[in-house]
């Protein structure tokens, strides 16, 4: 597949797996909905260790975007290379980012952090535009790591290496 084919926006993937066919992409587990996130970012790390204490199945894995799969799949899917300014949810083969990927992490996470999707009543454009708000000043208000997030031994399994 070209690189060419590869700028689109991730909102218009609209077929399920399709990196499977994408020579630029190693295979991998994707049984489990799989959190791709900015292993640098002091937020971001704090939001996986939130997600890894709140899910109650601990159906969820996670990927930095730094490791070569996680690069491999932001271009895959026409983000910005070496700016992972947003996480991406893969769930059954589909990518969400920003907002939506975010609200569908709090619907999977069950009561009380579920009433977060109230939050969906707004208009993607509204809730991105805040959601681009926060990941532009992340660094500045929380830092970033020298080296990327290392799970502890204990949550190992759970990330994708």
């Amino acid at each position: 597949m070209a690189y060419a084919a590869h700028r689109r926006s991730v909102s218009t993937v609209t077929e399920p797996f399709a990196y499977r066919r994408d020579p630029n992409v190693p295979a991998f587990d994707d049984r489990h909905p799989i959190v791709i996130f900015d292993g640098v970012c002091v937020m971001c790390s704090g939001f996986v260790n939130f997600l890894l204490r709140h899910d109650r199945r601990g159906a969820l894995r996670f990927l930095a975007a730094q490791a070569p799969l996680g690069q491999a799949l932001y271009l895959h899917f026409g983000l910005k290379r070496g700016d992972f300014d947003t996480y991406v949810l893969l769930e059954n083969g589909v990518a969400r980012v920003k907002s939506d990927a975010a609200l569908r992490l709090f619907a999977r996470l069950g009561f009380p952090w579920s009433l977060l999707c109230v939050g969906q009543i707004a208009p993607r454009v509204w809730r991105d535009a805040i959601y681009d708000f926060v990941a532009r000043n992340r660094f500045k208000w929380f830092g970033k790591r020298e080296t990327c997030y290392a799970p502890s031994p204990e949550e190992q399994e759970r990330f994708i290496a």
